[in-house]
């Protein structure tokens, strides 16, 4: 018999809920009651409740996120109002803090903090009132239907030597096809005001060598694809070393994913990153503004000579892949801010560059900013910024379809020739820093080489090429690859010589895998060979070519 179903929507079918599994390994003696059931957030919403009451469950707990929050709170609804009984126990971010902007109100229970020993003591206390045929909804439930809420539970930290590792409720088909989430501490002591990280006050650590225990089993089993989702895994030497150490030890192919703070990186930790082979290390490294007033603004420390120095190591002397990340939106920050930190880090390297919008997440002190810089956001998930006092709405719409088309031209990797056609230069001068201080000595040599007086930044124009390509499609999503070669070329050729276009473009295709090569710049290439004989063979040999 299943009393307890815990689920989530998961962003696809790839992503693993390592919460869920969390609360399944603690649940001690109910887990032979309990289940995973996971969705991912486009199945439809009736489909899901149905497969979740077919258990025929007490208790649903479910996970919610900033991605899932709507389709949650829709479920919660259906849920209720077709069997009304069953209890359901929200936990995750987007429940856990307030204000709620999206109706949970439906819900029973919800879990604020780490909920695992929290949780268990819950279910316990409810299935055992309904075992004892009591009336659970006098005894336990009689708060939540006087004041028609859900009882808010605040969970007490629990020592993380007390929790049960969720590692072994992954299964062989997570193992085979999905990635495995772990994480060898929680916490950041850092005070980043737009990040939930900074509620936490301190970094708490797993008992280490019980966790290299549970990720050889996992390896054992066949898992290759490790995502760490610690806040700052380079911040303790002694765990991080011994992580990679464990990696490092392997065979590959694997991939191991860790999320870093890009200003520390002591020699120790620089050798060993040199060892991993292209292909099985992952680096995603916060930047989020390269201008230090901003960054004090919101509490973000900022070590501009190391973040440098450390962005040089990774990009020359190693094989990692790096995930840099940069926000739009920021307190103070104008639209040519953004475009300064764009350019330098480009000059500096040739890595993935995600670029977000601000999110105003509730539990944050992000707010404290709204009236000074007149910070407005969406009320509905993601409650991202819609304009402040120096970006206007249509500015924000604008540098979200830039976000897009940057995923989509840059990131993807698959113009890697291409696309710095569409700037002829990274201007270190734009970047607002002093050319002449040291920072920027090793950074200048780095960076793309200044052709005389043709300087463009790299944001002004890919900003040009963004307002461009949304005057031919109108949207963001949805174009093939074919229809991204057409749009380049179309471009390029008006402002670039046509031959070098096409060169560069037909290098970048022929990179891929499947060297899928569109006709008109097939035919393209077959004009030039063409000419090129026809200058050096008899007019009576060319027809026979």
């Amino acid at each position: 018999m299943i009393s307890i179903v815990l689920t989530t929507l998961n962003a696809r079918y790839a992503h693993t809920a390592l919460g869920l599994r969390y609360l399944y390994a603690n649940l001690n003696e109910l887990q032979s009651e309990a289940k995973i059931v996971e969705f991912t957030m486009n199945e439809q919403i009736q489909s899901i409740a149905e497969d979740l009451l077919k258990h025929q469950p007490k208790i649903i707990g479910i996970g919610v996120y900033i991605w899932n929050a709507a389709q949650s709170a829709e479920l919660i609804q259906t849920i209720k109002k077709v069997s009304p009984n069953t209890i359901i126990v929200l936990g995750g971010p987007e429940a856990g803090y307030l204000p709620h902007r999206v109706d949970f109100s439906k819900a029973d229970y919800i879990i604020s903090g780490e909920g695992e020993i929290a949780f268990y003591e819950l279910c316990k206390e409810i299935l055992s009132t309904r075992h004892c045929g009591l009336d659970p909804q006098s005894k336990i439930l009689n708060q939540v239907q006087d004041d028609k809420q859900p009882h808010f539970i605040k969970a007490p930290l629990p020592a993380l030597k007390a929790i049960n590792l969720p590692y072994t409720a992954y299964n062989d088909e997570d193992v085979a096809h999905r990635y495995i989430y772990v994480e060898a501490s929680r916490g950041c002591p850092f005070e980043c005001e737009f990040c939930l990280s900074s509620i936490d006050e301190k970094v708490r650590n797993f008992p280490l060598d019980q966790l290299l225990e549970e990720f050889e089993v996992l390896w054992q089993r066949g898992a290759r694809s490790f995502k760490f989702i610690d806040r700052t895994f380079n911040l303790n030497m002694t765990f991080a070393n011994r992580i990679l150490d464990f990696f490092l030890s392997k065979e590959p192919p694997y991939f191991a994913h860790f999320e870093v703070i890009p200003d520390h990186f002591p020699d120790i930790l620089k050798e060993k990153i040199k060892q991993f082979p292209a292909g099985s290390l992952q680096l995603e490294i916060g930047i989020q503004t390269l201008d230090p007033i901003i960054a004090k603004g919101i509490n973000r420390p900022l070590k501009l000579e190391k973040i440098f120095e450390n962005l040089r190591f990774l990009e020359n002397e190693t094989s990692a892949h790096m995930h840099l990340d940069l926000i739009v939106g920021l307190p103070g920050e104008t639209l040519e801010g953004f475009g300064r930190n764009l350019d330098l880090l480009v000059s500096l390297t040739h890595s993935e560059i995600q670029i977000g919008i601000l999110k105003n997440l509730s539990g944050t002190t992000l707010s404290r900013h709204d009236k000074e810089h007149g910070m407005i956001y969406s009320d509905t998930p993601p409650y991202d910024i819609l304009q402040n006092n120096l970006l206007s709405f249509a500015q924000i719409q604008k540098m979200k379809r830039f976000a897009r088309f940057w995923d989509i031209f840059y990131n993807s990797g698959s113009f890697t020739k291409t696309v710095p056609l569409l700037w002829t230069s990274a201007y270190i001068g734009h970047c607002g820093l002093d050319p002449q201080s040291e920072i920027l000595n090793q950074v200048q040599d780095d960076a793309l080489a200044l052709q005389d007086d043709q300087i463009t930044s790299v944001f002004s124009s890919f900003y040009a090429f963004s307002e461009w390509i949304y005057t031919q499609t109108l949207s963001t999503w949805k174009i093939s690859l074919e229809r991204q070669i057409a749009l380049l070329h179309a471009y390029l050729i008006e402002r670039y010589d046509k031959e070098s276009v096409e060169a560069a473009l037909i290098e970048d295709l022929s990179a891929r895998p499947e060297k899928t090569i569109p006709f008109f710049l097939r035919q393209s290439t077959q004009e030039k060979k063409i000419k090129e004989i026809k200058s050096v063979t008899p007019k009576r040999q060319v027809k026979r070519i």
